[in-house]
């Protein structure tokens, strides 16, 4: 796919992965709504990216919302690309320290947030996309973000692993049924990446994360999760896949 002139969205886009996202396709020549909750900065964003990025505050689980951000996609030009970065995590333990059975009510939010709001911005954003014009053999891509928690998840992680696991689960799947309207998607697995989430980590955990990584031996940079982003939707050959960008890392069970 060509990305020069067309209209995508990315989710989660004020900062992080999907920050690297609307960047990398602002610079190959896209037209970008950014998508990101009203307390994010996502209108900084915008307004740095120039006249090509707009920012449409939205929380990804809203059906509303998000029709909203994918209606105004739609009146930038030609929708066809899709981003989905918008996630989170919470520490669950199936029994904790106490012997108290773990959280039901954090595991029900992180897995709404990452897997439910995958799919309604999955299905939304394949529904808008199906409305445009077939060009060189299809009409659009939407790309999730999983992650290596989905196949080797830490102890706590448990809610973010079963999410996780699931967006995996969905793509193939998601893939064969969307063929016949000629819309691909793909997933991507990232390990550990330099986001905003790991300001909170004490400079060991990092330099042990770093360490674990075999090759490059540190963390990823947004960036590198952007090209990846940038060449899924453009090679028109890779359908249904999940895709790890990890430096070869194995998660240990802590």
């Amino acid at each position: 796919m060509d990305i020069q002139g067309i209209s995508a969205v990315v989710t989660g886009g004020a900062s992080g992965l999907g920050l690297a996202s609307a960047e990398a396709l602002v610079k190959r020549g896209a037209k970008v709504i950014i998508a990101d909750l009203p307390t994010s900065k996502g209108g900084e964003v915008a307004a740095k990216l120039g006249d090509a990025a707009k920012f449409v505050p939205g929380d990804v689980t809203s059906a509303d919302d998000m029709t909203a951000v994918f209606e105004e996609a739609r009146k930038r030009g030609p929708f066809r690309a899709t981003v989905h970065c918008a996630g989170a995590g919470g520490p669950v333990r199936v029994v904790d320290k106490e012997g108290n059975p773990g959280s039901l009510e954090i595991y029900e939010r992180v897995v709404r947030l990452n897997l439910v709001g995958s799919f309604n911005v999955l299905r939304l954003a394949a529904a808008a996309m199906a409305r445009e014009d077939e060009v060189d053999g299809e009409r659009g891509v939407v790309v999730l973000t999983a992650s290596v928690a989905a196949f080797e998840g830490q102890i706590g992680q448990i809610p973010y692993a079963s999410a996780k696991a699931g967006i995996h689960g969905m793509t193939i799947v998601a893939a064969r049924d969307l063929a016949s309207r000629k819309i691909r998607v793909c997933t991507i697995a990232p390990g550990t990446f330099d986001t905003p989430i790991l300001t909170r980590v004490k400079p060991e955990v990092k330099a042990a994360l770093e360490a674990a990584t075999p090759h490059p031996s540190r963390l990823g940079r947004p960036s590198e999760f952007g090209l990846l982003a940038m060449h899924l939707i453009e090679n028109p050959m890779i359908n249904g896949e999940t895709v790890r960008i990890d430096g070869a890392i194995r998660m240990t069970p802590r």
